[in-house]
């Protein structure tokens, strides 16, 4: 009488897959994290846009600290406000 354990060799080579399968699972989510969450500064994240670390708020310190002129105040504000300002893309009010 022949049993099932007579024609069974194993699980051979194919029983390597799960772990890398599971390997490439572990990877994938730390990238994942660390390129997003544990960064803290994605695309969608503008903090440097905001409050008093602002670069808007960093030139009018110096303006009103008399470092530059009414004229270099004006020429950088109309730069930052393009990427920084009202109508900034990307930056949610």
């Amino acid at each position: 009488m022949t049993t099932l354990a007579d024609h069974w060799d194993g699980p051979g080579p194919w029983i390597l897959f799960f772990p890398l399968v599971w390997a490439a699972v572990v990877v994938g989510i730390g990238f994942f994290l660390r390129r997003t969450v544990w960064r803290g500064r994605g695309p969608w994240q503008h903090r440097a846009a905001h409050g008093e670390h602002s670069p808007i708020a960093v030139l009018g310190r110096r303006f009103a600290a008399g470092e530059i002129d009414e004229d270099e105040y004006w020429r950088r504000l109309s730069v930052l406000d393009e990427q920084f300002g009202r109508y900034a893309k990307g930056v949610e009010r």
